[in-house]
């Protein structure tokens, strides 16, 4: 297990993504966890990218309320980096490392989790193609998209 995205904080720092993975049934050694408390981030991401699998089987991730996903935040330049790993600029509050487009569109599968009413409507623009949101670089093949009724509100629905 690899994580996409990571923010910048210390160890153990509640913000940190790192405690979800906390709950799989995995022995520590299997967890790949982002370097984002080296001293040298860009060294730190390149060290990451290199022990990256060739291509993922899977990427989970999620979708802001502002449509960004990886933390591929508006506006940010990270979505046109090609190098494996970036480092974002400073987003609600943190810098952040992630995965960057051309290594989470090469996996087999992507999964977008996206529950809460927060989300209908950046969900409407990425289904109905808003070109302005980050999530947009997403590839649509081969990805599952699992939202509840609170995120589906506003898309389209068809006739009964």
């Amino acid at each position: 297990v690899w994580q996409v995205d990571e923010r910048v904080a210390p160890d153990g720092d509640p913000a940190r993504n790192a405690g979800q993975l906390d709950a799989l049934p995995l022995p520590a050694r299997q967890v790949k966890l982002m370097p984002v408390t080296a001293k040298d981030l860009r060294a730190a991401a390149k060290r990451y990218a290199t022990g990256l699998p060739e291509r993922f089987d899977i990427v989970h991730l999620g979708m802001g309320d502002d449509g960004h996903t990886a933390s591929w935040a508006p506006g940010d330049p990270v979505i046109d980096r090609t190098e494996p790993v970036g480092l974002c600029g400073i987003y609600n509050g943190f810098l952040r490392m992630t995965l960057t487009p051309p290594v989470v569109n090469a996996a087999r599968h992507r999964l977008m989790l996206t529950p809460g009413a927060g989300k209908a409507v950046p969900m409407r623009q990425w289904l109905l193609e808003d070109r302005s949101l980050p999530v947009q670089r997403l590839h649509r093949t081969n990805t599952v998209v699992v939202i509840d009724a609170d995120a589906a509100a506003l898309l389209p629905h068809a006739a009964p």
